[in-house]
């Protein structure tokens, strides 16, 4: 008499996440502001400026897996007390970003998609200033990789005094 053995193999599944998906969708200007408070007298001082920079960004979604981002930034020019210029540019942007992890959409709406906008908004103040009468401002680039991790830190360590 022979035994007969069958053999009957495991099938494993596994279900994998969908792969995340960005796109973009319109970059546009949401809000321009331009000042020259110090105009046309500050066009006879020696051009020695020094130069303020703010930036913040925004994120809020509008439906499903759209995001509107903006990205501020607001740059005030003084030589010795006075103003030649201020200008105020928010810079937006509306992103696909669909099956991302949370903490991953995080850093896209935080530092991703402001590093997409910034040579837009870059673009804009340079234009602005020359057409206020001004030479060029080029700002310089931006890691807004480090700004992300600076304020993910600053975020925490305030949690933690919150305990």
């Amino acid at each position: 008499m022979t035994a007969k053995t069958e053999k009957t193999e495991k099938t494993e599944t596994t279900v994998q996440a969908p792969n995340p998906e960005f796109n973009i969708q319109r970059v546009y200007i949401k809000d321009i502001s331009f000042e020259s408070p110090s105009t046309p007298e500050i066009f006879k001082v020696e051009w020695k400026p020094e130069l303020n920079l703010d930036i913040n960004t925004d994120a809020k979604r509008l439906e499903g897996d759209l995001f509107d981002v903006t990205l501020k930034l607001t740059v005030k020019v003084k030589i010795g007390e006075k103003i030649p210029f201020l200008i105020e540019v928010k810079q937006s942007g509306i992103f696909l970003l669909k099956n991302f992890p949370e903490e991953q959409l995080h850093y896209m709406l935080g530092s991703f998609c402001p590093n997409i906008l910034f040579p837009y908004a870059r673009e804009t103040i340079s234009d602005l200033t020359t057409r206020g009468g001004f030479p060029p401002l080029y700002l310089a680039p931006i890691n807004f990789d480090v700004l992300y991790q600076q304020h993910m830190e600053a975020q925490k360590k305030k949690d933690e005094e919150k305990k």
